[in-house]
């Protein structure tokens, strides 16, 4: 498999893992230093923050399953770049930027941006 499509893999492990309350899949997927923002409510001043404890915590939880929506995932790998990389992550209630970093372990997610889809 190329880099481009592990790093595709890895996106889909992400969401799916939310939807399936998968927190092994999860967890293979998330970087230990995970930082997940979003912009909060129109007007906020600060940015809140998932870490990967949190991640892990909310998936076991299953807090994923009824925003599954129509169980689509579409991954759009933008650039992949030595061991950098970034995907754009359209599925159920979210849209989602992921920046990725290749690691001893293979690619992991290191930081992302999200919002509701519209």
């Amino acid at each position: 498999m190329d880099d481009r499509e592990l790093v595709r893999q890895v996106a889909l492990d992400y969401f799916e893992a939310w939807f399936d309350g998968d927190v092994e899949r999860m967890d293979r997927a998330l970087h230990p230093e995970l930082v997940k923002r979003w912009p909060g409510t129109a007007g906020a001043s600060e940015l809140p923050i998932t870490t990967k404890a949190r991640m892990l915590e909310l998936t076991a939880q299953g807090e994923g399953a009824s925003d599954r929506g129509d169980g689509r995932v579409g991954v759009d790998v933008v650039d992949v770049q030595g061991d950098i990389a970034s995907a754009v992550v359209r599925g159920g209630a979210y849209h989602e930027y992921l920046q990725l970093v290749r690691t001893g372990a293979g690619w992991k997610i290191a930081n992302t941006l999200w919002t509701y889809a519209e």
